[in-house]
């Protein structure tokens, strides 16, 4: 990873901030994104504190022309772009019935058509570097989750996005990952959105049981390395995505059940 320059969008905090903290550890030119500056520029006096070669530049990964911007600017001044990861995501928490529709298109806006935006104006110069693209994904987009139907749709088709995309960049040298954590201690949930697009401002799951951030980080790193198409973290993550492959009838139960349990759920 020396000199290489790489950019995390969404990278404020959780599993961006993480893989931040990855990249840069391991010698590259990390540059985070974020819409939050106060946040963004917080990441930046840590990951600089820790001797982290590290720029912060504010960027709505929902906004084609921020995104076009700043990868203007990457490039402009580093010449370069060796790897892009598409962590920027935000996530819900409603019955659909009652859900402002304005959400779910929120949620389409910032997880999918972000990737979308930050990986076209990249591409030419992931290919001329013959780099890589990582997709932060998620197991909702392998088996959609109750009162998260925006989230699940947003992910399944980041999902397909990038499997398409992977395979029409076969013959170029750019490899592509797409990564699904499960439930991850980071901040996404505290994040979510209800059904009139407010943040909830409350995780609804015991963080204490779930994979760190850092570790996702280091398993994401990892996988990349390896040039693993695909990475499906946790045990329960990679159980569900095989139970609903062959018993999905039976996973609709689980699932339902499962999340009934959480805190103020809505299922009844």
């Amino acid at each position: 990873m020396k000199n290489k320059v790489v950019i995390i969008t969404g990278a404020s905090s959780g599993i961006g901030k993480a893989l931040a903290f990855e990249y840069g550890n391991k010698g590259a030119q990390v540059i985070i994104t974020g819409r939050n500056e106060a946040k963004l520029v917080e990441a930046q006096a840590e990951l600089v504190t820790s001797q982290i070669a590290c720029q912060a530049i504010v960027c709505d990964s929902s906004s084609e022309e921020q995104t076009r911007a700043m990868i203007a600017q990457v490039v402009q001044e580093f010449g370069r772009i060796d790897i892009l990861i598409n962590n920027a995501g935000i996530s819900m928490r409603a019955m659909f019935e009652n859900v402002d529709l304005k959400v779910l298109k929120q949620l389409m806006d910032i997880n999918f058509w972000g990737t979308v935006y930050a990986t076209h104006a990249a591409l030419p110069y992931l290919k001329q570097s013959k780099g890589g693209i990582i997709g932060i994904s998620s197991i909702a987009g392998y088996r959609g989750l109750p009162v998260r139907t925006g989230y699940s749709a947003s992910k399944f088709a980041m999902n397909g996005f990038l499997e398409a995309l992977r395979t029409e960049l076969l013959e170029t040298g750019v490899h592509v990952l797409t990564a699904c954590p499960g439930f991850t201690a980071s901040n996404i949930r505290n994040a979510s959105l209800n059904s009139e697009g407010k943040i909830t401002g409350d995780s609804m799951r015991d963080e204490e049981k779930m994979m760190s951030a850092e570790e996702v980080a280091q398993r994401i790193y990892q996988a990349f390395e390896q040039k693993k198409k695909t990475l499906v973290l946790t045990f329960q993550g990679k159980l569900t995505v095989f139970l609903n492959k062959w018993m999905n009838g039976l996973m609709d139960r689980l699932v339902y059940n499962t999340l009934k349990k959480e805190k103020d759920s809505p299922l009844k």
